[in-house]
């Protein structure tokens, strides 16, 4: 009997202009952004990746790198892009024998990761909670999540990586590298914890292992919990003050102030402020917790009591119930942006070291409640810190390793006709809430940069960042040199770029 064979990996194919399938694969998540692209190349291995690259560089035709699509701004639809790499799938999961860790493709969607992780070993790593997000971009940015707060981000698990380089004389290669000390590559390895896609490469397999852990593959990520504890609190905004408003979103960057150190007692509960336009009609906050961790109900109840201290407003909403961790973190559309129809979207974002000041508060009220925010614009106020914060700023590219929050402003709508209204509504928004600071989150006791994975281009613009600290320090901040040099010796030829890319040494 002839023994069995893997089946071959999926494509190459190649998709052009006139293809039936080529306008329905030009757009990612984000409907504002769409490219035009000589080639959409599907790819299903490593090998095929070497080879579509080698023969982009060959021709001159700029190269970028789509696994999920989610990226919110223009990186992979960029006019200047010819061809577009489409890993999505190379969706691949498993465990590496070799590496005593876990391998992820790049195509491989959050959702699919966890489902995966938990059905075959029960572990988890820390990211996302929106289950359509690639693996791919997500990782190599950073990654973080519901469970950030207890076991870190995504790249304090990240083992190796295998990425697609080209050399100096055009020659593309597939590049090992790991954090083992002695790696000869772990130039490359480091600037993939943090250093944003787009980058350096194209990382055709992520290699997953808590440091130290030992044991059987059960034991080398974090356990996955069985049940998520969840509480949500929601106000209408009819009748709603400025005053007890305020005090409600001071009380939860306080409560993230006192319970975000590593080791916290409350580092378990994830707690999010959902501060919507007044157009929505309410705003809300939501606390997620392992059902089955110590005392988790007496932690959320805690939480609820500080976040409401000072005021008495009637909710709207007052739920707390259990259900399993897999339906929050792996159901269909959670998280996304808008639905099929309103995926136009703009988003910024900031680290927060503290809670906003009585100033930023009041300019939050301000234009949450103005009459030119639309329905779907908000403001996110996401806890972090946590067990992030064990780790060194240097250790890994990302490196605000004491922020408590982080800050998302964002709207969403549907028409193309509506952009300029939404995005203007927006970028005033963040530049009035920065404005002490040139319109952006500049480094201080309060805000500490933004997140490579939420790009900005306006950051790099002087018209929206008027405080005289480039975008890769907002983002990378003492880290960015040492990306500079990751740059020089992996990508001299300056292939893979972007708006906000790693420039090399000099630039």
């Amino acid at each position: 009997m002839q023994a069995a064979t893997e089946p071959p990996a999926f494509g190459p194919v190649k998709i052009r202009p006139g293809d039936p399938r080529y306008e329905g694969l030009l757009r990612g998540n984000n409907f504002r952004h769409v490219g035009r692209p000589d080639e959409i190349r599907v790819v299903g291995s490593t090998d095929q990746v070497v080879r579509a690259v080698t023969e982009a560089v060959r021709a001159g035709r700029r190269v970028a790198v789509r696994s999920g699509g989610h990226c919110f701004e223009n990186f992979t639809t960029d006019p200047a892009v010819r061809v577009l790499l489409d890993l999505s799938s190379m969706d691949e999961i498993g465990y590496d024998a070799g590496k005593r860790a876990f391998a992820v493709q790049p195509g491989a969607t959050l959702g699919q990761v966890y489902r995966t992780l938990y059905k075959g070993w029960g572990v988890t790593i820390p990211g996302g909670g929106c289950p359509a997000v690639g693996a791919g971009g997500h990782f190599v940015g950073g990654g973080y999540g519901t469970l950030s707060r207890r076991y870190g981000s995504v790249v304090d698990h990240l083992y190796g990586v295998e990425v697609v380089v080209v050399d100096r004389d055009g020659t593309a290669r597939a590049v090992i590298a790991t954090r083992e000390p002695d790696d000869p590559h772990r130039d490359l390895w480091w600037a993939h914890t943090g250093g944003g896609g787009g980058n350096f490469g194209v990382v055709t397999r992520y290699w997953l292992r808590s440091p130290d852990a030992t044991g059987d593959p059960s034991r080398l990520l974090p356990p996955s919990p069985q049940r998520m504890l969840e509480c949500v609190l929601a106000w209408p905004w009819a009748g709603m003050t400025e005053q007890v408003f305020t005090t409600l979103m001071r009380n939860f960057g306080v409560w993230h102030e006192h319970n975000s150190a590593p080791g916290s007692p409350s580092a378990g509960l994830f707690g999010l402020f959902l501060a919507q336009h007044r157009n929505a009609g309410y705003f809300s906050v939501v606390a997620q917790i392992d059902a089955d961790l110590p005392g988790a109900d007496g932690v959320v109840t805690d939480f609820v009591t500080a976040v409401t201290a000072g005021t008495s407003a009637q909710r709207i909403v007052d739920l707390r119930r259990t259900l399993p961790w897999l339906h929050k973190t792996t159901w269909p559309g959670t998280g996304e942006p808008g639905d099929g129809a309103t995926r136009r979207y703009k988003i910024k974002a900031g680290y927060l070291r503290r809670s906003l000041t009585d100033r930023q508060l009041a300019v939050v009220h301000r234009n949450l409640t103005n009459a030119t925010g639309g329905a779907e614009a908000s403001l996110l106020l996401v806890g972090y810190g946590g067990q992030v914060n064990a780790t060194s700023p240097d250790a890994t590219a990302v490196a605000q390793r004491d922020a408590v929050m982080k800050a998302v402003y964002q709207t969403v709508w549907a028409d193309e006709a509506d952009d300029a209204a939404h995005i203007s509504w927006l970028r005033t928004f963040y530049r009035d809430v920065y404005a002490d600071t040139g319109g952006v989150p500049v480094p201080d006791d309060v805000s500490d940069g933004s997140y490579i994975n939420y790009p900005d281009t306006d950051l790099a613009d002087p018209a929206w960042n008027t405080s005289g600290v480039p975008a890769h320090t907002l983002y990378y901040k003492d880290n960015y040199p040492r990306l500079q040099q990751v740059k020089a010796r992996w990508d001299p030829r300056g292939v893979f770029r972007h708006a906000l890319s790693v420039e090399p040494p000099g630039r």
